[in-house]
């Protein structure tokens, strides 16, 4: 009888919710079961062609988890190995100079692995993020081109910059007054007091931030951030935060009222 899809979707959805802690489970089982299951065949069975199947196994655990999982299931192997298959037996002791180059070449491959496998999840991660920006910035864009309430394009690009930012809160003033904030500059730099400001270590400056809403070269208000203190913000989402900041205030040039208002006041 075969499993219905329905099930079978579910319990993939399952481990990619919980695919950590499934890793870690894995990288403690796995060796030991590999381990006891090749004990009948020790006699047979090669350490190295043993070895390779524990380095399969910590490469699964590497992909599944995190770098982590990775290092548990590298050790859990080393150990496993060494108890069950290297002389002598049930001893976590080495007296043959092969099987002592076999369990430390189970580790470097294992740290190897890992390590790659790392560098692969940054990369899809980078990827992924770097694709949700450009959707962002287009569906913006076609807010921008077929709505006609500048209200509704401001309100998506609130929203679009406190989740881009992880601010607290984000508001956008048509006629900026008081004193000016930090600001997030076109190539994505914060100048604090004059000053280039190291947002990737210390997070955008507070209590208060802002990006001036300017198109070509007019500028028709600002957006005021409430960043979240210590929150480091990458030097692509700045970029990308203030593109989205022009895209609005494209939308307020062609509103003919807002962008008499607008230059009005920055004739004053």
């Amino acid at each position: 009888m075969s499993t219905p899809p329905r099930v079978v979707g579910s319990l993939a959805r399952t481990i990619r919710e919980h695919r950590t802690l499934v890793a870690g489970a894995v990288a403690v089982v796995a060796p030991f079961a590999l381990a006891v299951g090749l004990v009948p065949l020790r006699h047979s069975f090669a350490d190295t062609a043993a070895a390779l199947t524990f380095v399969a196994v910590i490469a699964a655990v590497a992909i599944l988890g995190n770098r982590i999982s990775g290092l548990v299931a590298i050790t859990s192997s080393a150990v496993w190995f060494d108890f069950y298959l290297t002389r002598p037996y049930d001893r976590l002791t080495i007296i043959h100079r092969l099987d002592l180059e076999t369990t430390i070449c189970i580790v470097v491959v294992g740290l190897v692995v890992n390590e790659l496998a790392a560098a692969n999840r940054r990369s899809y991660l980078r990827a992924s993020l770097e694709s949700d920006y450009v959707k962002t910035v287009h569906k913006l864009a076609v807010i921008v081109s077929e709505e006609f309430e500048v209200d509704r394009v401001i309100e998506f690009t609130l929203q679009s910059l406190v989740q881009m930012l992880m601010l607290r809160e984000c508001t956008f003033e048509r006629l900026a007054s008081g004193l000016p904030f930090a600001r997030i500059v076109g190539d994505g730099t914060v100048v604090h007091v004059g000053l280039q400001w190291p947002t990737k270590e210390l997070g955008i400056p507070g209590p208060q931030a802002e990006i001036v809403a300017q198109w070509r070269g007019v500028s028709f208000g600002r957006f005021v951030l409430t960043p979240t203190p210590g929150q480091s913000v990458s030097l692509e989402r700045r970029v990308v935060a203030v593109a989205l900041a022009s895209l609005a205030a494209g939308a307020i040039a062609s509103d003919g009222r807002n962008a008499t208002v607008a230059r009005s006041s920055d004739d004053t």
